[in-house]
């Protein structure tokens, strides 16, 4: 009984010192003595990272600041082994509009039969590279090569297509309701 009470505490304990040592560099660039007397820490460390987050974010929504995020990703995090494809997979689990790659299809087979596939690539010469994935582990599965007039993009985000797959196909009815034949 006591155990995961202490474990909570401990973690607790941990992420509260964390939102301060986050906080801190932040509340260096204020004149010093400015936060001498403050008696909740924690929330004083959480507010300065919400505010400090949200004029960051307004900041890179300027066209200035999107050239500095493109330059420091294409500079930095892009040369890390699997980050393309990390932020390919996360665009297409949230839905965003401009992933160009993860999309979930459908791939119709010369003899008729049609099967869910993930769009990993688009050529641009009339080629994707899809991945047709292994039920029920949604994410692994042979890499195909095929014609783009054999795919039928689906309006369907990735998590529900991988829900689908991952329970053996229960829910692709629903999937090709929303956008497949």
């Amino acid at each position: 009984m006591l155990l995961p009470l202490l474990l909570l505490y401990l973690i607790l304990s941990e992420a509260l010192g964390l939102v301060v040592a986050l906080a801190t560099p932040i509340a260096d660039l204020f004149p010093k003595g400015t936060f001498d007397k403050i008696e909740h820490p924690v929330l004083m460390g959480l507010a300065l990272i919400v505010a400090a987050s949200f004029l960051i974010g307004l900041a890179m929504r300027s066209s200035a600041g999107v050239r500095l995020g493109n330059w420091i990703e294409k500079n930095t995090v892009s040369r890390i082994p699997a980050y393309g494809f990390v932020k390919s997979l996360t665009k297409g689990l949230v839905g965003a509009e401009e992933a160009a790659a993860f999309k979930a299809a459908v791939l119709a087979s010369q003899d008729g039969a049609r099967e869910i596939v993930y769009v990993i690539e688009d050529h641009g010469d009339g080629e994707m590279t899809v991945l047709v994935p292994w039920a029920p582990a949604s994410f692994a599965g042979s890499i195909k090569i095929v014609a783009r007039d054999r795919i039928e993009i689906l309006d369907s985000n990735l998590g529900d297509v991988s829900r689908a797959i991952g329970h053996l196909g229960v829910g692709v009815r629903d999937l090709l309701g929303k956008g497949g034949k």
